[in-house]
């Protein structure tokens, strides 16, 4: 037995350095989460060597069954690798890659609830053990071991069981019901200094719009419609229109073509619009890549930015709308962004709003360095599609990673307000689903 286990752990130790280097080859920007994948395969293992027992006790299709769905996140990232190698999965089918990680996702956070509460079990059972070590040590004489009831640790492993069910019966129905249910959210930006004439301005910003993820083109047509029913004077877009490839959005091009505002449809990149998630076999494909998604932005009739600006005459006041690349505080995501660049020639506009996708940018480099900027329009955190969002409470994961992570935010160091306002996102990436933070289409408009 013992060395058997010792062949299992050498094995299981060449295949962790072999995914390494398969990771490497076909996921780069994916490597610094390889960590992640082997701790997760860990936990999977210590679960299932924790069900095993009962699962083997039950009538042989039920058994089956189970195994079968127990598994299957685990194989179906060992396949994606391994088909990765031969095929990049990206090209071949964007949303079959995006879906496949839905269901990997969703199944792994329901496990990942289960084990938790194992894991405290299971430390419940050891501590006991040490105490009636102790006390035998000591009175030499066994520990009484209440057997008649139910153990801390076996209720534990029940809530364990029961809470992943429905873990996993509401990540589905999350991605069934409220994966396209978008909410429009208002916002009024109070300038106590600001031209009479921008009055009433309104500007509609959508974000995130992952079209590689996106499989429903009534909910799309609906949400234009909306934007266009609010006659607004500005559209911004705040970048991630695909996620991995130019081609993604070829079939919802003809929709977005429809959106209308008075003074122009306005856009920036975001970090996976630059293809920096597909291994490709030439620098030139990536580059065209780039152009084909430029190409997109001009027959839908929308200006995209890139370290540029334009001056609207909005009512004989010049407003500049300056767009950044994408910039962000972690060194995981491009760092391409020029806000001077981006304000070049701006200098006599009374009004500045600032695209920048990453709300990091604000933090880092906007509040501190660029006082100028009135409104800084990001999005980028998607709220983490998960949370919860009361009248007077607020919680997402989204919140340990960014400081500004959904909603208006503004900068009391200026005399004049400087706001920040973060999008929650109209699409979805990695689990193709909302619960709690909707999709949102944001309505704001200057009131002094």
């Amino acid at each position: 037995m013992a060395k058997k286990t010792v062949y299992i752990l050498i094995g299981g130790l060449v295949l962790t350095i072999a995914g390494y280097f398969v990771v490497a080859e076909t996921f780069p920007k994916e490597l610094s989460r390889y960590p992640i994948f082997v701790l997760a395969i860990i936990l999977d293992i210590y679960l299932w060597m924790s069900v095993r027992a009962k699962v083997f006790a039950w009538k042989r299709v039920l058994k089956y069954l189970f195994t079968g769905i127990y598994w299957l996140p685990m194989l179906l990232m060992i396949a994606m690798l391994v088909v990765s190698l031969f095929i990049n999965i990206y090209t071949w089918k964007p949303q079959l890659a995006t879906y496949l990680g839905g269901i990997i996702f969703m199944i792994y956070s329901a496990k990942l609830f289960t084990i938790i509460f194992f894991l405290l079990a299971d430390l419940i059972k050891i501590l006991g053990h040490a105490i009636r070590f102790v006390y035998h040590k000591k009175k030499m004489k066994p520990c009484p071991d209440p057997v008649n009831r139910l153990s801390r640790a076996k209720f534990l492993k029940n809530v364990g069981l029961i809470g992943g069910g429905f873990v996993l019966s509401g990540m589905v129905i999350g991605a069934v019901r409220w994966a396209y249910d978008f909410r429009i959210r208002r916002a009024y930006l109070r300038f106590p200094v600001m031209p009479r004439q921008l009055e009433g301005m309104k500007m509609v910003q959508i974000s995130d719009l992952h079209l590689g993820s996106w499989a429903n083109e009534p909910a799309l047509k609906d949400a234009v419609n909306v934007i266009n029913d609010e006659k607004p004077d500005f559209i911004f877009f705040t970048g991630d229109l695909v996620n991995f490839l130019t081609r993604e959005a070829n079939a919802y091009k003809g929709i977005l073509k429809q959106l209308k505002a008075k003074y122009g449809v306005f856009a920036v990149l975001g970090n996976h619009d630059y293809g920096d998630y597909v291994k490709w076999a030439t620098r030139s494909e990536k580059e065209q890549n780039l152009r084909d998604l430029e190409d997109i932005y001009k027959e839908m009739g929308w200006q995209l930015l890139r370290n540029q600006n334009h001056i609207a005459d909005v009512n004989g006041i010049p407003v500049a709308i300056a767009g950044v690349e994408n910039w962000s505080a972690y060194s995981r995501f491009p760092r391409y962004g020029d806000t001077v660049k981006a304000l070049k020639g701006a200098d006599n506009a009374l009004f500045k709003i600032l695209l920048s996708h990453d709300p990091t940018h604000w933090d880092r480099e906007i509040s501190k360095k660029h006082p100028n900027i009135n409104v800084t329009l990001s999005g980028h955190t998607h709220g983490f599609q998960f949370g919860v969002e009361l009248k007077n409470f607020r919680w997402s994961p989204a919140q340990y990673m960014y400081k500004r992570w959904a909603g208006l935010y503004s900068n009391p160091a200026t005399d004049n307000p400087q706001y920040l306002y973060v999008n929650r996102g109209l699409g979805m990436i990695g689990y193709p689903g909302r619960i709690g933070i909707l999709p949102e289409i944001t309505v704001l408009e200057l009131t002094s």
